[in-house]
């Protein structure tokens, strides 16, 4: 592929961009030797100011989501996108979610532009466990953890009853629950059906694959190791 498309996919810019930013000369190869539009050279080669450029296509990222943002591109208020470099935005494949924390929930989100793997991860037969921690409004009653783990609780509005959930009490208010689906707040809806209401709610891992001491609003590119960890145990 040549340079000025690969930074264009990049989102370095348009190729019309791009291809001044060559003739400025800030495009170098690892010993400084300026590079050219039309050059073929490895992508961990290329230098952009001095820096390596931006991960290839089919990079996974983690972001400690905070609370206050939404998962979209275009929802007005603060999105989850503006938490990552700008040029992320604009790469071509584009780069998305797997799957969505709703605003006020807060914790481990995953984006990516491999779209296989972004299916594979979401997908029912992966069988991935979404871990959360959450504080209640009421005390546990002590019957929750039997009631999630039935497999036969409804939540309002829909026909077919949940899979089996694990619950494990914290404290009186607060509790891990770990589940293999993704329905629509399907956390804080489980807890209306029992007569509770969740105040606070974080992801805090993805089969095995945990945020790693990453502070809220921080984010990382996930190695093929950190990859793996979600699929253990699934």
């Amino acid at each position: 592929m040549k340079l000025v498309r690969l930074l264009a996919n990049l989102g370095y810019g348009s190729r019309k961009q791009v291809a001044a930013l060559f003739r400025e000369g800030v495009v170098t190869d690892a010993s400084g030797e300026v590079l050219y539009a039309d050059d073929k050279v490895e992508h961990a080669d290329v230098r952009f100011e001095g820096e390596p450029l931006d991960p290839p296509a089919g990079m996974l990222i983690m972001l400690n989501k905070p609370a206050g943002y939404t998962c979209s591109r275009k929802d007005v208020g603060r999105l989850v996108y503006e938490l990552l470099p700008p040029r992320y935005g604009i790469r071509n494949p584009v780069l998305s979610t797997v799957g969505r924390l709703d605003r006020e929930t807060s914790g481990l989100l995953l984006f990516t532009d491999d779209g296989p793997l972004l299916h594979r991860i979401i997908s029912p037969k992966s069988s991935v466990a979404k871990v959360y921690e959450a504080t209640l409004a009421e005390d546990l009653r002590g019957d929750e953890a039997a009631t999630f783990a039935a497999g036969t609780l409804m939540l309002d509005g829909e026909t077919d009853p949940l899979e089996p959930a694990t619950l494990e009490v914290l404290g009186p208010r607060h509790i891990r629950l770990a589940l293999t689906e993704g329905r629509y707040h399907q956390v804080r809806r489980m807890f209306a059906a029992i007569g509770n209401h969740v105040e606070t709610l974080e992801r805090v891992a993805l089969g095995g694959l945990t945020l790693d001491g990453l502070a809220s609003g921080e984010w990382r590119q996930l190695t093929a190791e950190d990859t793996a960890r979600i699929f253990a145990g699934s």
